[in-house]
């Protein structure tokens, strides 16, 4: 059952003592007043009606002429006075609020089970018909133009890991409000993020450079396991937080993305940057000190994601396929230390060839994996610059193909939610109405994430465009806040998270910059480390 209609459903047996939402014919027997149809601005009769205009109108037609003065009281809607008019002998009645609702708001009709007929006959079955109120299609904000626009989003969005960063570790927090819970590979999209701040005057380079020392000060006091470090830490003492029960000791993937921001802002700095400092050489002692090779797990030619002091593999979590980590196994293979041989990517990442699928979806060929949440092609780019191939595919097809996918999907719309269209489309993971889940073509719940739009810039510059425009000028008087975008929103069900997230923000920042100038993807590349891989592992 559709979570949504599982809880509205309990919420109408409880506050209404019954709701049927598949027969629309409440009440039986010739003692009591029978519904037979219903319509809200001539559309078919539903439980739940979703974008409808300010001043609905609901038609209701029941199997007797009803009494006025019941009608008046038993026919209500919460919030609103509405105007009931009568027709066919009075069996029919029609409402409307007095006055314009108010937009993107659930409201409720209600009818009572005190609705009598002027033949003396009950209405047994209080009934609610759910409606969700249309968005506002004004502007909230001026219109600016494009290059403004792209560095006012870029200068509000690095707040949160400048502003917000946790005062005593310059680490990224984990979300707003996360305290010290700072996070690992959210720190290294933020690295990134400042790094475009400080070459966009958005923050004086001194400071930068401070923000830097300290951040990599704490990480090389932090709890590390073989060299990674766990997903999440304590800001303040630098001992890991368990993720879960057993994921308390190194996480690779994470490491791998803070290593990907580390190695960009290392190829940033200039000398003078390091004078007192070292920082050049610190940061390279920093990715030397990962130890890729011992999560092999005992040689094997596979990366496992974690190990633990206390559970060993017991998180057992081999990264076979096509997803998210790409860019683990490139950093592997780039380490000068405790590097991976071609093996390891060719039986760990590729799977031995079976991530090759080369299925069509929606007119556009995908080369690898099925439709999936967009980060799965931006957290490995934005460092490593996609255009590129290994032995399976081009990268910059592969990141294109599945964004077109992700954007065609949300068009079609195929499950009817309230606002999707090629101004409103990015499903990836996010905070969701019901939690936190990745969204994608395959995993749909009617939930937008800013980011997964604005950090596709690089491959349909015009089509995020239209949708930073939609999130801003038509939703930023409930999506736009002191860092930015905020987390997700739902018009289906009128949600708009208070939230913002390190890895959500982060992408924004990077891969709009990689859009502008290229700047991190040509850092990150710049380093002889990459270059190296490239060479080990056949990238071309």
């Amino acid at each position: 059952m559709n979570k949504f209609i599982f809880l509205f459903a309990i919420t109408c047996a409880v506050v209404f003592n019954s709701c049927d939402s598949s027969e629309p014919t409440p009440g039986t027997g010739n003692k009591t007043i029978l519904l037979r149809d219903f319509s809200l601005d001539s559309n078919p009769s539903s439980y739940t009606y979703i974008g409808t205009s300010l001043t609905p109108q609901l038609t209701i037609k029941f199997s007797e002429p009803i009494d006025h003065s019941s009608a008046a009281t038993a026919i209500t809607m919460a919030a609103a006075t509405l105007d009931l008019t009568f027709s066919n002998g009075d069996s029919t009645v029609t409402l409307k609020p007095t006055a314009p609702l108010k937009y993107l708001t659930i409201y409720a009709y209600v009818i009572s089970d005190q609705l009598t007929s002027t033949t003396g006959k009950k209405f047994d079955a209080t009934t609610s018909i759910r409606v969700t109120t249309q968005y506002d299609p004004s502007d909230k904000k001026p219109r600016i133009s494009d290059e403004a626009f792209m560095d006012l989003v870029q200068q509000q969005t690095i707040k949160y890991f400048y502003d917000y960063a946790h005062p005593n570790s310059a680490m990224a927090r984990e979300r707003s409000g996360s305290g010290n819970t700072v996070t690992t590979g959210g720190t290294g999209f933020g690295v990134m993020a400042v790094i475009v701040g400080v070459e966009r005057n958005f923050i004086p380079r001194d400071a930068g450079i401070q923000h830097f020392n300290k951040l990599v000060t704490f990480l090389e006091k932090a709890d590390r396991f073989h060299g990674a470090w766990s997903h999440w830490i304590d800001g303040s003492t630098g001992k890991v937080i368990p993720f879960s029960q057993k994921d308390d000791g190194g996480d690779l993937v994470e490491t791998s993305f803070l290593v990907q921001g580390l190695i960009t802002l290392r190829q940033y700095l200039k000398p003078a940057d390091t004078v007192g400092n070292n920082l050049i050489n610190r940061i390279t002692n920093l990715y030397k000190g990962v130890e890729w090779d011992w999560y092999r797990k005992n040689n094997e030619n596979v990366l496992y994601w974690h190990w633990s002091p206390n559970y060993d593999w017991q998180m057992n979590f081999p990264m076979y396929g096509y997803f998210e980590e790409q860019i683990t196994y490139i950093l592997a293979a780039a380490s000068p230390t405790h590097g991976i041989p071609k093996i390891v990517y060719t039986n760990g990442y590729g799977n031995g060839g079976s991530i090759v699928k080369n299925n069509t979806y929606y007119n556009t060929k995908l080369p690898l994996g099925t439709p999936s949440p967009l980060f799965w092609v931006q957290y490995s780019y934005l460092g490593m610059d996609p255009h590129f191939s290994d032995d399976y595919t081009n990268y910059w097809d592969q990141n294109v193909a599945a964004t077109k996918i992700d954007q065609a999907y949300c068009i079609a719309n195929p499950k009817k939610y309230y606002g999707y269209a090629d101004n409103c489309w990015g499903l990836t993971a996010s905070d969701q109405p019901s939690g936190y889940s990745a969204n994608s073509p395959d995993n749909d719940n009617g939930t937008i994430a800013p980011t997964a739009a604005l950090a596709s810039f690089p491959y349909l510059p015009d089509e995020s465009m239209k949708a930073m425009e939609f999130f801003y000028y038509k939703m930023g008087d409930k999506l736009w806040g002191d860092y930015g975008f905020k987390d997700a929103f739902n018009l289906s069900s009128a949600w708009f998270a208070d939230s913002y997230l390190a890895i959500d923000q982060g992408p924004i920042v990077v891969m709009i910059e990689n859009h502008r100038t290229g700047l991190l993807w040509d850092l990150f590349m710049s380093a002889p480390e990459i270059q190296q891989a490239q060479t080990t592992l056949g990238l071309h």
